[in-house]
């Protein structure tokens, strides 16, 4: 069914007010994702602050065009989603990457920085995605610097009951 021009309208102005609020872009395709399953996955990424939506690539392009972002959304291949990133692109950007590993077809495109203006590849937004979450990294940061303080405690109470 063919939308109206009025609801193209207010698909343009409410994407344009989610880039206004947004910190970054990221481009998927979701083909052959049902529609449950891309329900859990918005559930999941409000959790993080951000917003996946549907919007036909001409109106994406109309959007952009409007904050002078030089995006073609036409070149992306397959049923575009975009998900407007409010917090840490490495959070959602995992979220992200997690549900691509449960659902095969389900693929991140790439994305945009909308502060650094500048486009990120595929494959970065695939590694971002695949490192651990920040609490499980900081807990990694601690262990490390933890690491040789508990080895030279271990040392001097050995050498303490020797004695």
């Amino acid at each position: 069914m063919a939308i109206t021009k009025n609801q193209k309208v207010d698909i343009i102005e409410k994407g344009s007010a989610d880039l206004e609020k947004a910190n970054a872009l990221i481009f998927t395709d979701f083909t052959g994702t049902s529609v449950s399953d891309l329900g859990q996955l918005r559930t999941d990424l409000r959790e993080n602050d951000s917003k996946f939506k549907v919007i036909k690539k001409r109106l994406l392009k109309i959007i952009l065009g409007g904050k002078n972002i030089d995006i073609d959304p036409v070149e992306f291949e397959g049923t575009l989603g975009t998900v407007f990133v409010k917090g840490g692109v490495s959070e959602t950007a995992g979220s992200l990457y997690r549900f691509s590993k449960t659902h095969e077809k389900f693929k991140l495109l790439g994305a945009y920085d909308l502060e650094k203006k500048e486009l990120i590849s595929e494959a970065d937004i695939n590694v971002i995605g695949s490192l651990p979450p920040r609490k499980e990294l900081l807990g990694q940061l601690v262990g490390t610097i933890t690491a040789p303080l508990r080895a030279l405690m271990y040392v001097l109470s050995e050498k303490s009951r020797k004695a």
